[in-house]
């Protein structure tokens, strides 16, 4: 069982850039990932909300960062889709210079969750977002989203091939399957956020339990 209730997550606030986001406090693990990888899906079955994070037919619909709250100080966020979007070059690189900040300048941002097609994962801009985060010392959760597109043998293949190239990156990279359909990999993603959302760092521990008396 997960430590932490997403089902009592709810929308916060929307945001162009981070100059318009809430203090940079408390934690925040964001998501992202093309426009049609399922990433509203994936929020929507986490919290087992059926809107909470909007999906539509039309990829790239989502054009702001977007933040919800688990517990106070602890956020999801819902970064802007990227690479299907059918917007104007000028847009896309507005969208691009957003998610490489946020990444880059958010200190309260702790994991990033990148969600990719199980049939067409590692696109230029996914492994742009990871390179990022890496760069930032932020763990990733890479996601191959709609598995059960895939017969059990295939998914499994697509899972180890990922496994093996996100090792290039140098990185905290761990890579797991999922299904919002299906509700496969539910519990891995609520497990990486709780540890995400747990982890105190060394020193503060050391402080409050070894301080002399």
């Amino acid at each position: 069982m997960s430590g932490w209730n997403y089902h009592l997550t709810h929308f916060v606030t929307s945001a162009p850039d981070i100059r318009h986001l809430p203090s940079d406090s408390g934690i925040e693990v964001a998501f992202a990932g093309r426009s049609n990888a399922g990433k509203s899906s994936a929020l929507n079955t986490l919290t087992n909300q059926k809107s909470l994070a909007r999906t539509s037919k039309t990829p790239g619909r989502t054009q702001l960062i977007n933040l919800f709250q688990v517990a106070e100080g602890y956020r999801l966020v819902d970064l802007p889709g990227y690479g299907y979007a059918e917007v104007p070059e000028e847009v896309k690189l507005k969208w691009q210079h957003a998610l490489s900040e946020y990444l880059h300048r958010r200190e309260c941002l702790k994991g990033l969750v990148v969600l990719m097609d199980i049939r067409h994962p590692l696109k230029d801009l996914d492994q742009q977002m990871i390179k990022w985060a890496v760069q930032s010392d932020i763990q990733v959760l890479v996601l191959l989203t709609k598995a059960d597109k895939l017969a059990s043998g295939a998914r499994k293949a697509q899972l180890n091939l990922v496994r093996e190239a996100a090792k290039g990156f140098v990185g905290d990279i761990q890579v797991e399957v999922f299904s919002s359909l299906k509700r496969i990999g539910v519990d891995k993603l609520s497990q990486k956020l709780d540890s995400w959302f747990t982890d105190i760092p060394p020193a503060v521990e050391d402080e409050s339990l070894y301080e002399p008396q």
